[in-house]
């Protein structure tokens, strides 16, 4: 190189003397050199400045800004550097100077031409040798780099041409002169590396087999170049001719990569059908880009498995370095001295193979890295950067190996030294050093003392200074070691059966969180760990960030246990970034009393079918169209038909359940007709799909009234008392039966009917619980027989279900999950990955392939967890089958058929897919797209149905296969992706499989991420057991029950219990209730101090009053929270936030922050929308907390009354949501505020509800709430009508007079009829004018309607469900801010009257009062009436006995 220096000055005077010059050389260190001879052979020459062209100043305000000494040295000479080593700063003060021709020379590495864009006249390689750390040794510069270099000769806005001159030895000069002069071929190098390739495809999912892998190739260059130049490939010609399209030399290159990847262990080939499929060293591989050898190598190493488990650091580290991609390191002669030198100062552990062993040298190099050696040799440099750029990516593969494998302490340690990598710190250094802003000094002597981080952590700031010798440095340290990453974890451990624990972890992140030291994440791993066997059971990646410091957030997960039970488990939590960041919790399994073994179920008897004649009623015989009852019907016939028993059915999906409740109501109708029956579903939907069936086959056929009580309707009393059926949700009987003394309907039930009773253990369990409980105390009270029939899926603990029902040994039957009229054939597949919609991507292809396998010709449904997931999942299905070149295989109507049917859609993504017979299904759709697709799908017009996991509770669609795409959603709570609870999945397996058609049985193939792979294989064929969510609820429940009077001291409470399931459970799991001690004395005191934490906590949110007696009182909050069925800490919030002076923003703030907002689901990203709508909206919200529910149902409510456009559909269906909470949650807030006294507050609160049902501000023109466009509001306004009030006032034909021009005839009778129900209606009002002081006065209200009455509801066309109208009538004094009295009405009459009573005031005197007339619908209609009336101090009355005794006396 230095002999090269002489020819390249000689270059640049000659070729290039004043015009700017690139050289290119081989590494940073031969820049240096080359100037500095550059620069002595200028002043040889005495003109040493020559190639300098700027003034003195100039040269000192750039040196000034120059960090880089070499470059400062050279740059007075007119020289610069340009290499990776220096700062981004000075290369660029340095491309400007050669970009202005400030400087003349540019001295650079060869990753400068490939970089930034710097011409020059002339270019001069000098040298073309380089060092390949890969290789191991000099290589010569490829004739691609040698091309892009000299392509940087010649300034095309200043030359009109350009120099290039390459200086190498004698030897590779034929080389260049050839090649510069030949035009050479560029070849594929894909051969080299394709089974690593087409494993990374094969884990990506886009290569399932042979077939498809012989397809990929087929894009690549590699199949261009073998048709072009076959020879350079291994084909002869004449294999060329036989094979024109390459298909069976591709078809060897892709059979012998995949041989080589299943002898790796990275994926199991199946030779005889061509299948790949991944496995998780093939997904790591692919992950870590980790070649084939090197996992062959770790394979061989890992092999005996035992030893594995317990490998040591050092063990590790030489595993590591033998990895294939070290192969090419080069052990070199000249090295050994220096490697020897660092082995004996720099290596911390023993080196397997030492300095005279490559491994030894990779595993030095790495060591001296961690240690901060300094490295002289130029090679050792490159190597020592090569060896820590592969090794840590290979060690985290390393560590994820292990942690599938399931190995704790060589995880642990594997973890430790990747970290050890990425900070470049040795594990037993202080972790204080891991914070750039502590002195050495500070840290050596924090390591002399052996202080660490828990010690640390439990000084205070003075102490930590006389530590350190440092006093003032005491605090500045403290504040360090409070940003330390810590976790504090709390295990509460669940025994769901005998052979699985379901553990609860509460995880605090207590440290200070800087984003400049922590950054936006921090990941942390946590894995629970049998210390006994090495053996990790179960593993999590959690990410956090800087909102959940300081917060709890909780993990659930299930582990195997076996008997007899180890004595304990441990909890690891370590950090995946921060070194000594690492905590372990111990579960003891000491205490742990393991559940009762389950009884066995019931056999299936082998009976002859009954026909349905054995009804003896031909009116109920006509309802069926087939002749016989099924094998489970059959078996239960006589109990439910000629019996009063009680009756739990366990069976499963598609067993004919919904017959054996419509038996029992059979016989209700026969024997009981006076008596009602009760139908119980879990969703809305399912109660809609009851109704639309008995509405027809019991309303018309039968003449029974059927009646529906949900959310979205909710009948008057008079239809209630009427009705025979009544079809309702979990809510709606609980918030109806709760005051059931004083309502006859309830006490007229004869038959509840519960379906899917399992869902006891679902979070809306405990609803159901305390209705069959209340059910039951109501029987015995009234002594009234009230039966029940419990349907479920088949049950692992049915008795403890059956023993709470009221059941004996008749009337219990819980059949196996396999008795099922149509059989199920289950595939479960696990799919890796941390991240939910990677993971869902992944699972695509194999849905896919699931279909075309399983089901090519049939109906499938495909369940998803989310809206946007139908949409994905069916892009990619539809993208999938145009590969195959067949799009429309699962379309089966013609175009015309097809135009018709897209012509009523109104969905776009619906209308996307449709025309390839794939279809959507989710709440955002509207009712019609949602009747639209259910019939196509029901008659095989379109055979992909992709739905929300509601669709498997609701509309019976059954198909033949079912494909069930992850088992997670997204939980707005926890903020976090958790499982569906093993019934959804239960009932969407359910589906299929078609009684009418599919006589050979259905099949269902289950997607689940892979460490629960083993849960659902455990429980989709074995029956779950059933426990008792009660006491997460407890609260409201027994605010509920004092309200009723059903509880009226804290012995009343504790009996209450004693009739809940959750008693039952207790009694029989008690380690899952935290139970550890099954004994009646231990019973009895649990049940106690339970039922003591919720009546403290009922008081504090002053819904109770609890007296030293044993009395439990009510009072008006409690009263409220269990009439508007509200969640208790509700109570605590308007206690808190609710006062005389409330705004309508305060309000809102309010409305929104309730516990009912809290499940609003705030998804992946929106927070960024939410960002959007708080820029726009009226009342800012703190954009801190843009991913809170509360938050978002603010901007919700704020965009409805707004009339503002949402961001996407989803908001659309969140928004009903919000609506449909707000109308109780403020009527609440009413009476709240009423009860208190607080007038404006109370009005505030009518002008909110008034705000939510008609969306828009109240400030806003009221007759913008109706169908007027802004032409004919200015029309009203110029005719001088300029409120709602004024124009219910008008007759109909003055209206059309004045808007007739405008409106076209349908508009305007449209509007005319709106305005014609508006409620125009005339208070007057009566009183005494003269009243004594503090006597009761009444002041009678008398009311009359001019208007019509609405049969249809209020006119509130934004609000998304039918409402009454509803008033209230307000007596306050405006002056003082008091609400005297407050009466709601539903005025439905022509005329009305109502009393308002208050006392009168003390003092006497003439005093003026407000009588108001609020809506609780409409904007513009409320009233106000002044009232005027005296206290007069009246003389007191004298008897006519005193009369005579004292005459004097008048």
């Amino acid at each position: 190189m230095a002999t090269m220096n002489k020819p390249t000055y000689a270059a640049i005077t000659t070729h290039s003397p004043e015009k700017p010059v690139l050289v290119f050389v081989s590494s940073r260190r031969q820049t240096r050199l080359t100037a500095q001879d550059l620069i002595a052979f200028a002043a040889a020459d005495e003109n040493p400045r020559r190639w300098l062209h700027m003034e003195e100043h100039e040269l000192d305000l750039v040196l000034s800004k120059i960090n880089d000494q070499s470059l400062k040295h050279t740059l007075p000479f007119g020289i610069a550097l340009h290499h990776a080593g220096l700062t981004e700063d000075d290369k660029k003060i340095v491309e400007e100077l050669f970009e202005k021709v400030k400087i003349q020379i540019l001295i650079s590495t060869a990753t400068l031409a490939w970089g930034v864009n710097l011409p020059a006249h002339t270019v001069i390689i000098k040298g073309t040798q380089l060092y390949n750390s890969a290789a191991g040794k000099f290589v010569e510069l490829g004739m691609l780099d040698v091309m892009q270099i000299f392509g940087r000769a010649g300034r095309p806005q200043f030359d009109t041409s350009g120099e290039a001159i390459i200086i190498t030895s004698y030897d590779e000069l034929p080389r260049y002169l050839a090649l510069l002069n030949t035009q050479l071929p560029i070849e594929s190098q894909l051969n080299k590396r394709l089974p690593d390739h087409l494993n990374a495809e094969i884990v990506l999912g886009t290569v399932t087999n042979v077939r498809e892998a012989v397809t990929w190739l087929g894009y690549t260059y590699l199949y261009r170049r073998m048709g072009r130049n076959p020879l350079v490939y291994g084909l002869t010609y004449e294999e060329r001719e036989t094979d024109p399209n390459l298909t069976r030399r591709c078809r060897d290159l892709v059979v012998s990569a995949a041989t080589t990847l299943d002898k790796s262990h990275m994926i199991n080939f199946d030779e005889n059908g061509g299948n790949f499929t991944p496995t998780d060293l093939g997904r790591v591989a692919s992950h870590y880009y980790i070649n084939h050898e090197t996992v062959d190598t770790f394979n061989s190493t890992l092999e005996g498995r035992e030893l594995s488990k317990t490998m040591s650091e050092p063990e590790i580290l030489a595993m590591a370095a033998q990895a294939q991609e070290f192969e090419n390191v080069m052990l070199r002669e000249e090295e050994l001295e220096e490697l020897d030198k660092l082995q004996n100062e720099t290596c911390a552990m023993p080196v397997k193979g030492g300095v005279e062993n490559k491994h030894g040298k990779v595993n030095i190099l790495l060591q001296a890295y961690l240690s901060h050696a300094a490295i002289d040799g130029f090679s050792l440099v490159s190597d020592s950067a090569y060896v820590v750029q592969n090794i840590s990516r290979l060690l985290r593969g390393l560590f994820e190996i292990t942690l599938k494998k399931g190995w704790a302490t060589v995880s642990l340690r594997l973890l430790t030294l990747c970290k050890m990598i990425d900070r470049r710190l040795w594990s037993f250094q202080h972790p204080l050093r891991q914070f750039p802003n502590v002195t050495n000094e500070i840290l050596y002597k924090l390591e002399q003392k052996n202080c660490d981080i828990d010690k640390l952590t439990d000084m205070e700031a003075g102490e930590i200074g006389i530590l350190v010798n440092h006093p003032r440095l005491g605090s500045q340290i403290q504040r360090i070691v409070r940003q330390f990453p810590k976790l504090e974890i709390g295990a509460t451990v669940h025994p769901l059966t005998r052979t699985v624990l379901r553990i609860d972890l509460e995880i605090f992140a207590n440290f200070e969180w800087d984003d400049r030291i922590h950054g936006s994440v921090d990941p942390w791993w946590i894995w629970i760990e049998d210390g006994e066997n090495e053996v990790i059971y179960h593993s999590e990646y959690l990410i956090l960030n800087k909102k959940q410091i300081g917060d709890v957030f909780k993990v659930s997960f299930t582990i195997p246990i076996t008997e007899p039970l180890p004595p304990q488990y441990f909890i690891h939590a370590v950090s995946d970034r921060w070194l000594g960041a690492e905590c372990v919790e111990p579960i003891s399994f000491k205490h742990l009393i393991l559940p009762h073994i389950h009884p066995p179920h019931t056999e299936l008897l082998d009976l002859e079918p009954l026909p349905l004649q054995a009804l003896k009623n031909p009116e109920y015989e006509k309802l069926y169209n087939f002749s016989h009852f099924n094998p489970i019907q059959t078996q239960i016939f006589h109990t439910l038909y000629y019996t009063n028993n009680n009756v739990l059915l366990g069976a499963p999906t598609g067993s004919g359940k919904t017959i054996t409740a419509e038996i029992a109501m059979f016989k209700l109708f026969r024997d009981t007709p006076h008596l009602k029956v009760v139908y119980i579903g879990p969703l809305k939907a399912l109660v809609r799909e009851r109704l639309n069936d008995w509405s027809v086959r019991f309303g018309k056929r039968l003449g029974k009234k059927v009646v529906e009580l949900t959310g979205d309707y909710t009948p008057n009393v008079q239809a209630l008392i009427s009705s025979d059926i009544v079809l309702t949700t979990p809510e709606k009987w609980d918030g109806i039966s709760r005051n059931w003394q004083h309502r006859s309907y309830v006490k007229a039930v004869g038959l509840v009917v519960i379906d899917e009773i399992h869902l006891l253990g679902d979070e809306r369990g405990p609803i159901l619980e305390v209705i069959v409980s209340r059910m039951r105390y109501i029987a015995q009270t009234t002594e009234n027989n009230i039966r029940i029939i419990g349907l479920s899926t088949a049950l692992a603990n049915a008795r403890d279900l059956g023993d709470w029902l009221g059941i004996d040994q008749v009337g219990l039957f819980n059949f196996r999950p396999s008795v099922r009229p149509v059989p199920l054939e289950a595939h479960i597949q696990g799919y890796p990955g941390n991240h939910y919609c990677p993971r869902m991507a992944t699972m695509n292809k194999p849905t896919y392939a699931a279909i075309t396998t399983h089901s090519p010709e049939k109906p499938v449904l495909v369940f998803v967890s989310s809206r946007r997931q139908t949409r994905l999942t069916a892009q990619d299905l539809i993208a999938f089958a145009a590969a195959d070149e067949n799009p429309r295989r699962w379309l089966h109507m013609e175009e015309h058929e097809l135009d018709l049917v897209l012509s009523k859609i109104n969905d776009q993504s619906l209308k996307h897919t449709l025309p390839f017979g794939i279809a959507l299904h989710h709440a955002g759709l509207t009712e019609d797209d949602k009747k639209i697709v259910e019939e196509l799908f029901e008659k095989v017009k379109i055979q992909i149905l992709i739905s929300t996991a509601t669709l498997a509770w609701g509309v019976n669609l059954p198909a033949y296969l079912v494909v069930i795409k992850g088992t997670e959603y997204f939980e707005a709570s926890s903020r976090k992706y958790v499982d569906f609870p093993i019934t959804d999945v239960l009932q969407m397996m359910g589906r299929a499989g078609r009684p009418q058609y599919d006589h050979n049985g259905g099949k269902a193939v289950i997607l689940v991420h892979e460490p629960k792979k083993y849960f659902y294989k455990k429980f989709l064929y074995e029956p779950f057991p059933v426990e008792s969510s009660l006491l997460k609820v407890l609260h409201d429940h027994i605010n509920a029950e004092i309200v009723a009077g059903t509880i009226a001291s804290k012995q009343d409470a504790i009996e209450f219990l004693t009739w809940t399931y959750f008693c039952r459970r207790l009694l029989m799991n008690p380690s899952y209730y935290g139970l550890e001690d099954a004994s009646a004395a231990s019973v009895n005191a649990f049940l106690s101090s339970k039922i003591d934490e919720t009546l403290d906590a009922l008081e504090k949110g002053k819904c109770i009053s609890l007296g030293s007696d044993p009395e439990i009182e009510s009072l008006t909050m409690g009263r409220i929270l269990s009439y508007y069925y509200l969640h208790y800490t509700t109570a605590l919030l308007f206690a808190s936030s609710i006062n005389a002076s409330n705004d309508i923003p305060s309000l809102l703030d309010v409305l929104t922050k309730t516990a009912e907002y809290s499940e609003l689901p705030v998804r992946h990203n929106e927070d960024r929308l939410n960002e959007s709508l708080a820029n726009d909206v009226k009342i800012k919200v703190d954009k801190r907390t843009l991913d809170s529910p509360h938050t978002k149902a603010n901007l919700l409510l704020q965009a409805h009354f707004s009339r503002m456009e949402l961001p996407i559909s989803d908001y659309v269906t969140d928004t009903r949501s919000v609506l449909d909470q707000a109308v109780r949650i403020l009527q609440a807030m009413v009476d709240v505020a009423a009860d208190s006294g607080w007038l404006f507050t109370a009005l505030n609160t009518m002008r909110l509800l008034q705000m939510v049902m008609q969306g828009t501000w109240n400030d806003a023109p009221n007759l913008s709430t109706l169908p007027l466009s802004e032409q004919a509001l200015d029309l009203l306004y110029g005719n001088g009508i300029k409120s709602i009030s004024e124009l219910i006032q008008i007759e109909p034909n003055r209206i059309k007079s004045v808007l007739n021009r405008i409106l076209p005839e349908n508009r305007l009778k449209e509007l005319v009829n709106i305005v014609s129900i508006l409620p125009n209606i005339n208070v007057m009002w009566l009183l005494n004018h003269k009243v004594e002081p503090s006597s009761n006065v009444v002041v009678k209200v008398n009311l009359e309607r001019h208007s019509r009455n609405p049969e249809k509801g209020v006119h509130a066309p934004r609000f998304p469900k039918f409402k009454d109208e509803g008033w209230w009538i307000v007596l306050g004094n405006a002056a003082s801010g008091d609400l005297l009295a407050l009466r709601r009405i539903t005025f439905n009459h022509k005329k009305s009257s109502t009393n308002l009573s208050f006392e009168a005031p003390v003092i006497p005197g003439k005093y003026e009062m407000t009588l108001y007339f609020m809506s609780d619908s409409y904007i513009g209609l409320d009233q106000e009436h002044l009232i005027q009336f005296e206290v007069v101090e009246t003389k007191p009355r004298v008897s006519k006995e005193t009369q005579k005794l004292f005459p004097s006396q008048k």
